[in-house]
């Protein structure tokens, strides 16, 4: 039952020795990671776009320059502080000799020699939740499902499924749903960006009626499809029996100016990526992020997916006679 998909994971890397970058990258393919490059002016910039990441592999001297690493680590910190940093040293593998504000940027340090050892520590800062294959290939199977009916003339593109610790938001538009049953408790959204859908709404590409393309309209269009796609979730992984009831909630915290949104959950969050690309026009596109966070409940080992019946279709109008 806690058999988990080999889902990925972004990680920047930070490093800059080119004597170290085979080791460093094969260790990233030897541990689903992706690992990410970037120019050294581009650093700050990215981290604050939309790059979906795990976590940071820094080199203590990045930048050429003795103790610059830890400058970067503080900046990087300070806009991201939800990222784990792993920090490549030239001797140690500890964080010894750093003061303990500084120990604190860190999650944990390691050497070129010695890399083997972020092995585990990346499995419990980066890959901590188990996500059953059969959760993980049924969101994609519902998901695709659900866009293909409600778009026409597209070709649709989705990315391997990955874990991230941001808490970044995508794009101008976003839906929240509350998902709940005996094994997880949490939110899905899908984040997506407005002029492309709007785009799509008024080249008359989406199934779903409108009455012009004005934000009511991409509005709706982002809700039904939430809420199928929800439908499908319940329909084939949530229980018919009744739950004990969860009176516990947090916070949700929404920040618009700096695109982030917490559910006062520290635990990763599994991300898919779908990028619907117009058939006759492969200049108009749209790509939609969906996330799940199971802040308040996660229990794999419970985890069932349920038998559906033909009758059961029926029921819930997915199939009707011919």
């Amino acid at each position: 039952m806690s058999e988990s998909k080999n889902l990925v994971s972004k990680v920047l890397v930070l490093d800059g020795q080119p004597e170290c970058a085979e080791q460093i990258k094969a260790f990233c393919e030897d541990h689903n990671l992706v690992g990410l490059k970037a120019q050294e002016d581009n650093v700050m910039a990215i981290l604050k776009s939309n790059v979906d990441l795990g976590g940071i592999l820094l080199w203590e001297h990045y930048g050429g320059h003795a103790g610059n690493g830890l400058i970067f680590a503080r900046e990087i910190h300070a806009i991201r502080p939800e990222l784990p940093i792993f920090l490549r040293r030239d001797q140690l593998d500890t964080l010894g000799d750093f003061n303990e504000h500084d120990r604190k940027l860190f999650y944990a340090a390691y050497t070129a020699q010695g890399i083997e050892k972020l092995a585990g520590i990346i499995q419990e800062a980066i890959f901590s939740l188990v996500y059953p294959n059969a959760l993980v290939r049924g969101i994609t199977e519902i998901t695709r499902a659900t866009l293909e009916s409600q778009f026409r003339d597209i070709v649709l593109e989705t990315a391997t499924p990955c874990i991230v610790r941001d808490r970044i938001i995508y794009g101008e538009l976003f839906s929240l749903i509350p998902l709940e049953s005996s094994w997880c408790r949490g939110y899905m959204m899908l984040q997506t960006e407005e002029q492309p859908l709007m785009a799509f709404v008024k080249n008359e590409k989406t199934y779903i009626p409108s009455d012009g393309a004005g934000f009511r309209d991409i509005n709706n269009v982002l809700g039904e499809v939430t809420n199928l796609i929800w439908g499908g979730f319940k329909n084939r992984f949530v229980s018919s029996e009744k739950s004990s009831g969860h009176l516990t909630q947090v916070p949700i915290i929404v920040n618009h100016l700096h695109r982030y949104i917490s559910f006062g959950s520290e635990d990763p969050q599994l991300c898919f990526k779908y990028t619907l690309v117009d058939q006759k026009d492969a200049s108009q596109s749209i790509v939609i992020y969906q996330r799940f966070v199971f802040n308040l409940n996660w229990s794999p080992d419970n985890f069932t997916e349920n038998e559906t019946s033909v009758e059961d279709l029926f029921d819930s109008g997915e199939l009707e006679l011919f």
